[in-house]
């Protein structure tokens, strides 16, 4: 991949980091317009949007309640028209809302109702999360990337869009420079393409469905993340079919593990961990350790896939692909090592840090 068109990533009003991917014109335009109209989750093209308003009040609103801004969300159609929706957006989160660790918050979107229901792409939507650039952008689309590993693994998984963000101030001259970001499925529609709603309960872990808590957490140790916890719903949403049903934990938030590693990222002190590199499996103890065959069978069967994602993106760097590459070989070399995936699922029955619980931040 040898990448020659330059964006200038402006990671605040006042400051600019210049970053190098590949075009964005690899695939004719008339493509990512035509795949557009399909429905927002339909397509994994990047799709182009800009967000117009006042767009400083917006970035600076990163401590206390968030107030929400009215701006205008427009994107061009397939015959080439401009569609704008009016939005109401706000900063979301907690450690990416902080200045001092991110300089773009993520957002959260919000559609009208009633007579200022959104057409077109968004037609289906209430609201969605635009995750945007912490650090580099290149760190956003190595998440999204994690998103589709999910993907594979099961339906009850959230859907994620990568988008090209234009921000125009209106009180700015020019737009700042566009940058990747990831627009995520709502929870609810997430739930509903599922036949199942979000509940919200005090649950452990092993109150949820156990198959597909097994696979979730052989996950989370596929890409190197410990920052979730069922416990404290930190990363973590509950499915159930009803409000009484058993629940399914889906993941969601990857910039911390060691797939994306981000230059922030950094496990929990109590883990007793070096780097987010690390893998650590952190589901419950299960002494029968053969329930976890059905598991490894899955994910193997998966490999060439998985390993799709990464060799078939245009927008990665040669050099992390081939490190990615290597950080699967590693995961795929120890689940198919009898020893070796029975020692590591194995953590959480003998290991003193295995009862720390991740709380996380409210808000993230």
């Amino acid at each position: 991949m040898k990448a020659h068109l330059t964006y200038g990533l402006c990671m605040s009003l006042c400051c600019t980091l210049v970053i190098t991917f590949p075009p964005l014109t690899a695939q004719p335009l008339s493509s990512v317009l035509s795949s557009a109209e399909k429905g927002l989750f339909e397509s994994e093209d990047v799709l182009h949007i800009t967000l117009k308003g006042n767009i400083r009040d917006v970035l600076n609103s990163r401590a206390g309640t968030p107030k929400s801004f009215p701006l205008s969300l427009s994107y061009s159609k397939q015959d080439s028209s401009k569609m704008i929706v009016p939005v109401m957006v706000k900063t979301r989160g907690h450690f990416r809302r902080m200045k001092e660790n991110c300089e773009y918050p993520p957002l959260l979107i919000e559609f009208g109702k009633k007579d200022a229901k959104p057409t077109g792409i968004f037609k289906e939507q209430s609201k969605l999360k635009l995750v945007m650039p912490c650090r580099e952008e290149k760190y956003i689309i190595r998440e999204w990337l994690v998103y589709k590993i999910y993907n594979l693994v099961t339906p009850k998984s959230f859907r994620a869009r990568p988008v090209m963000v234009t921000l125009e101030d209106d009180g700015k001259k020019k737009p700042l420079s566009p940058f990747y970001g990831i627009l995520l499925e709502e929870e609810k529609q997430m739930a509903k393409r599922n036949k199942d709603i979000i509940v919200e309960r005090k649950l452990v872990p092993q109150q949820t469905e156990a198959e597909s808590f097994l696979s979730m957490a052989v996950f989370e140790y596929l890409i190197g993340n410990t920052d979730w916890s069922v416990n404290y719903l930190h990363n973590i949403k509950l499915l159930a079919p009803d409000s009484l049903g058993i629940a399914t934990a889906v993941p969601y938030d990857f910039d911390h593990a060691g797939i994306v590693n981000a230059p922030y990222a950094h496990p929990a002190e109590d883990l007793e961990m070096k780097s987010v590199l690390e893998r650590r499996y952190r589901g419950y103890c299960i002494k029968d350790l053969k329930e976890f065959e059905a598991v490894i069978a899955q994910y193997n069967h998966l490999k060439k896939d998985i390993y799709n994602i990464y060799t078939g993106c245009d927008l990665l760097e040669e050099r992390y692909v081939k490190s990615t590459i290597a950080y699967l070989d590693e995961f795929y070399k120890t689940i198919n090592n009898t020893k070796a995936w029975q020692r590591e699922f194995s953590f959480p029955c003998h290991s003193k840090t295995a009862d720390v619980t991740i709380k996380g931040l409210k808000g993230d």
